[in-house]
């Protein structure tokens, strides 16, 4: 059941992300940053869709994801329906990997040991949701902040 919830908060919140990067009036906005505000939306989609293909994806699910974390921060420029195809295909994967999750396997150790501690699978699972949550509310505030203004 826990599994079930975790996958069904981040498919909804993976879906709103979608929401806000399609609400964009300018998709140039996507790439904007300023003064302390040093992310931008798209740099920031890019980041939560490598946490989420390595951390549940390749290490729950199995799949073959190699990822670049510099690179999530360093890309610029990528047009909205690539982000948008980014969103869809890591939405099929949080399904797939969470769907094909022993309930077991929640209370044993993470795989990768990403705090300098090991803490249980299902303690990951809940900060990975957080963090979506978290960077979500910032893309928020980003896109009507600028829509605000031009």
């Amino acid at each position: 059941m826990f599994t079930n919830i975790i996958q069904e908060i981040l498919v909804r919140d993976l879906g709103k992300l979608r929401a806000e990067i399609e609400a964009y009036q300018d998709e140039k906005n996507l790439w904007i940053v300023s003064g302390q505000v040093s992310n931008s939306a798209g740099n920031l989609c890019l980041h939560l869709m490598g946490n989420l293909n390595n951390y549940i994806g390749k290490e729950l699910g199995g799949t073959s994801y190699v990822r670049n974390r510099p690179l999530e921060f360093s890309q610029k420029d990528i047009a909205r329906n690539e982000l948008l195809q980014m969103i869809d295909q890591t939405i099929i994967v949080v399904k797939t990997s969470l769907e094909q999750l022993d309930p077991a396997a929640l209370e044993q150790d993470y795989p990768d040991p990403v705090f300098g501690y090991t803490v249980s699978t299902g303690h990951m699972l809940v900060h990975l949701t957080a963090h979506l949550a978290y960077h979500l509310g910032q893309i928020n505030y980003h896109r009507r902040l600028l829509d605000k203004t031009n």
